[in-house]
């Protein structure tokens, strides 16, 4: 039996795995060189990570599906609905607004518990209306991937998920690994996961992804992270994400965070570039709530130095109308280091 493809039809492709009629499910991803791959997920994965998704939240329940299917957090939506014969209500196609929200949410079956998978985007967005904070309010849990989900403010039925492709997605919940998901950090702190949802291969083979330890198989990460004061995960950001300024490594997700937490931002964005003095930049890209309260460079700074290290500090504020995404919905990072080598060049 083949492994169905998402691409092909992600519906047929989760009924066939789930009934054996296939191996399990191939989801198109790329890997950190950028070359096409398809991760590997068996039907016992999917199992694995449904079963642990279910006893964290502490029920099946239905599901909003508001992300692409062709994309392992849809995907899976579908298939934590379908082993617990629960409903799949979708968004209506097209823009993702609070009102597509509101709407599908009117449509859930009632008197049951009920959740959904957003994007850090599609939660603001929705935490940005009357609207859609009211819609949000009725769910029992909303999952959000992605790093950029916001630190302050956010209503107590967020679930903060981190995971990958290769581990079915979300295995860390708030900092939490769920199921029998176990991780471990590398020396210079990169993410190990070994996990029963995480995925037989990559195609073509990778082998260099892989790690044997302690009798399990581990997934090796591009992901650094740190244990928190409590036990927790907290994801510094990738490998290649990091920024070496002046002899200093600058995670750009800590400066994130931290400009984040600002009144008068709406997203923000931080990538590093070259610079023939200090190695590199500290660039932060924003997009304001409103134009009006833009912050100078010198304030931005200003406020920061509280709460970050001189050398963690912009060098540069680039205010920009919103930032470039892929199709995942994911900050197009690569876009804005380009970006940021022509601003740094033209300074």
């Amino acid at each position: 039996m083949e492994f169905a493809r998402l691409i092909d039809g992600a519906a047929d492709a989760v009924a066939d795995a789930l009934a054996g009629r296939a191996r399990g499910i191939a989801v198109s991803t790329s890997g950190s060189t950028g070359e096409p791959l398809e991760v590997l997920l068996t039907a016992d994965a999917l199992r694995a990570s449904a079963a642990a998704t279910a006893a964290e939240l502490g029920s099946a329940g239905h599901w909003l599906l508001a992300l692409p299917t062709d994309r392992i957090a849809g995907a899976m939506v579908v298939v934590r609905a379908a082993l617990a014969g629960s409903a799949v209500t979708g968004v209506a196609s097209g823009s993702f607004t609070p009102e597509t929200f509101a709407a599908a949410t009117d449509r859930l079956p009632p008197n049951a518990p009920r959740f959904v998978s957003l994007v850090p985007t599609q939660l603001r967005r929705v935490l940005a209306s009357p609207i859609g904070r009211d819609a949000l309010s009725s769910f029992d849990a909303v999952l959000v991937g992605g790093a950029a989900a916001g630190a302050a403010d956010l209503p107590g039925n967020v679930v903060r998920t981190y995971g990958l492709t290769e581990t079915a997605g979300g295995c860390v919940y708030n900092g939490h690994a769920i199921g029998d998901t176990a991780v471990r950090l590398h020396a210079d702190g990169r993410v190990l996961i070994a996990t029963s949802s995480l995925a037989e291969e990559y195609r073509p083979a990778q082998p260099h992804a892989w790690e044997q330890w302690d009798g399990r198989r581990w997934l090796v990460t591009s992901d650094l992270g740190e244990w928190t004061a409590d036990g927790r995960l907290a994801i510094l950001g990738r490998v290649d994400d990091v920024i070496t300024t002046g002899g200093f490594k600058v995670h750009p997700r800590t400066v994130e965070q931290a400009v984040d937490a600002m009144d008068w931002v709406a997203e923000v964005a931080v990538v590093g570039a070259e610079n023939p003095e200090w190695g590199q930049v500290v660039v932060a890209f924003v997009v304001p709530k409103d134009r009006g309260a833009i912050k100078r460079l010198w304030e931005l700074r200003g406020a920061l130095e509280p709460s970050l290290p001189k050398h963690a500090l912009p060098t540069e504020l680039v205010v920009v109308e919103s930032l470039p995404r892929l199709a995942s919905g994911k900050v197009n990072y690569p876009a804005l280091r380009t970006l940021a080598a022509d601003f740094e060049r033209n300074a």
